[in-house]
């Protein structure tokens, strides 16, 4: 029995068999999925072939430290933003043996949300060493937790596939 469900599974499978053969790996920096990302990835077995590092960075101080967020874009936009899954992104790739990379950062709740941020939003960036960046802002709803996350997971997978 496996955590994750079986679209989740096999959109993971697929990101596995394909980087495999074309020889590429993949980096994730994750805040509001706490790791979800790089575990979809690795529930698939040949996966170290693929998956060179994921940065979990929960905390604002981890942003800055571990993927070279900086201070500024936190205070100006905050830890949920497009400025900063751009930079979080960057950072994955960047600090990493990764051709590709993706990021997440979001509100899952129930609690934490605002007006301007409600609980469900997430901004994910997918960057590729070509040069290629996408941005997604999602706005999940107040949907639970878990459901942010996982709707989170598979965002982020459909995006890694995209930059292959």
């Amino acid at each position: 029995m496996s955590l994750f469900p079986p679209d989740i599974l096999s959109t993971a499978e697929t990101i596995i068999r394909e980087f495999t053969a074309a020889g590429l790996m993949l980096s994730t920096a994750e805040s509001c999925t706490g790791g979800l990302i790089s575990g979809a990835l690795t529930e698939i077995s040949g996966s170290s072939a693929v998956v060179d590092r994921g940065f979990i960075t929960y905390t604002n101080t981890a942003k800055i430290e571990l993927l070279g967020v900086q201070e500024e874009t936190l205070l100006q936009f905050g830890a949920v933003s497009e400025e900063t899954a751009r930079q979080m992104v960057h950072g994955a790739l960047f600090r990493s043996r990764a051709a590709i990379a993706v990021a997440v950062t979001g509100i899952a709740g129930p609690g934490g949300g605002s007006a301007e941020k409600p609980v469900g939003l997430v901004h994910l960036a997918a960057k590729s060493r070509a040069g290629a960046l996408i941005h997604r802002k999602m706005l999940y709803g107040d949907i639970g937790r878990s459901e942010v996350r996982l709707a989170t997971v598979r965002t982020a997978l459909e995006m890694i596939l995209s930059l292959r």
